[in-house]
C-alpha cells in the first residue's frame, strides 16, 4: 500500500506539471492573436449609440480591467492564473457579457456525455470482438468484422461524420443532423427530452465509434494472436478448460493491459476528433464553443475551453494510469 501511495503522489506531481505547461502554452499562444477584445466591444458598443470621448476613455479602462489585458505579458500571465484560481477567465466576446466560464460549462456536460459514451463503447466492443477475432480466427463474421475495422479505422473522424451527416440526413433522412435537442420539448429531466437528446447525439457518437472501433478492434486481435501462442493458453486448452473461461479469463485479461495504456495515450486524439465532430453536426459542445470563440477573435473562451479540456484530458490519463497496478499485479506501483 504504501508503494501504491507513492506511485500516486508521483503521478500526481506529474499531473500538477502536465496541466501547468499545457495551460501556460495555450496562453502564449492566444495572446499571439493580434485581435483586442477591448477594441472589438468597444466597436460593438459604440456602434449603436453615440459616446463622448470621456464615456468611451472610461468604457475602455473598465473593459481593460474586465479582460484583464492591461500590463505587460508577464503581468497578463501572473493575472490569468489569479482569474483560473477564482474560476472567472473574464468575459466572453461573443456573448458578451456573459462569463466564458458560464459557457464553457453549459457546453461541457454534451462533451463529456458525447465522448464518454463512445470510448466506452469503441473499447468495449472493439477489444472483445477483437480478441474473438484473435482466438477464433476462422470464424467468418469475426473476418468480416475485420474487413470492416481496416476499411473505417483509416478513414478521419470528420469525413465519416461528412458520410453519415449526407446518408441519414440527405439520403435517408431519418435522423437530425443538427444540435443537441428538438426545439419543440423543454429542456429538463423527462422522457421527451432525454429521449431527443440521444437521437441528436446518434450520428455524431457513430462517427466516433465507427473509427474507433477499428483501432481497438485492430490492436487487440495482433494482441490476441501472440498470447495464443503462449504456453498457459495450450495447456489449459490440453487440460480441457472451457473455451469461454480460455477466452476471458486467461487471454482477454492479458492482453487487456496494453490497451488500457493505449486508452490513455488516445484520449486526446479522440477528444480532438470530438471537436471537428461537434462542429459538423452543430452540436452544442466544447468543440461547437470553440470554434465559434476562435473565428470570434474570443480570447477568455478559448482559453477557457483550452484550459477545461487540458485538465479534464490530463485528469483521465491519470485515473487510466491509477487502474494499472490494481488491474495487473504484474504491473509494480514503485
Amino acid at each position: 500500500m504504501k508503494a501504491y501511495l507513492w506511485f500516486a503522489l508521483k503521478r500526481a506531481i506529474q499531473l500538477v506539471v502536465v496541466v501547468f505547461f499545457g495551460v501556460s502554452v495555450a496562453f502564449f499562444i492566444t495572446n499571439l492573436s493580434p485581435i483586442d477584445p477591448v477594441q472589438q466591444t468597444l466597436s460593438r458598443i459604440t456602434s449603436r449609440s453615440n459616446f463622448s470621448p470621456e464615456a468611451i476613455a472610461q468604457m475602455r479602462e473598465a473593459l481593460t480591467a474586465l479582460y484583464g489585458v492591461d500590463g505587460s505579458l508577464f503581468e497578463k500571465y501572473i493575472n490569468f492564473w489569479r482569474r483560473i484560481a477564482t474560476g472567472d477567465l473574464g468575459p466572453s466576446l461573443i456573448a458578451f457579457p456573459t462569463p466564458a466560464m458560464t459557457l464553457v460549462l453549459r457546453a461541457l456536460p454534451w462533451t463529456v456525455g458525447l465522448l464518454t459514451c463512445s470510448v466506452v463503447i469503441t473499447w468495449l466492443f472493439g477489444n472483445i470482438l477483437g480478441a474473438l477475432a484473435g482466438y477464433f480466427q476462422n470464424n467468418w463474421l469475426l473476418k468480416t468484422f475485420g474487413l470492416v475495422a481496416m476499411s473505417v479505422q483509416p478513414i478521419p473522424y470528420y469525413i465519416v461524420a461528412f458520410v453519415l451527416l449526407i446518408l441519414f440526413g440527405f439520403v435517408w433522412p431519418v435522423l437530425p443532423i443538427s444540435g443537441g435537442f428538438a426545439m419543440n420539448v423543454t429542456p429538463g429531466m423527462n422522457l421527451p427530452f432525454i429521449l431527443s437528446v440521444i437521437k441528436h447525439a446518434i450520428l455524431p457518437a457513430c462517427s466516433l465509434i465507427l473509427v474507433g472501433f477499428g483501432t481497438w478492434f485492430l490492436g487487440m486481435r495482433a494482441l490476441v494472436s501472440n498470447v495464443v501462442t503462449e504456453d498457459y493458453v495450450t495447456y489449459a486448452e490440453l487440460a480441457g478448460v472451457k473455451r469461454s473461461r480460455i477466452v476471458f479469463s486467461y487471454v482477454i485479461r492479458n492482453a487487456m493491459v496494453p490497451q488500457l495504456t493505449a486508452l490513455a495515450m488516445t484520449l486526446g486524439a479522440v477528444f480532438s476528433g470530438t471537436i471537428i465532430t461537434e462542429q459538423v453536426f452543430t452540436y452544442p459542445g466544447l468543440g461547437t464553443l470553440l470554434v465559434s470563440a476562435v473565428n470570434g477573435g474570443d480570447n477568455a473562451t478559448v482559453l477557457a475551453v483550452s484550459t477545461v479540456a487540458i485538465c479534464a484530458v490530463a485528469v483521465a490519463i491519470f485515473i487510466v494510469d491509477m487502474l494499472h497496478p490494481i488491474l495487473d499485479p504484474r504491473v509494480k506501483a514503485e
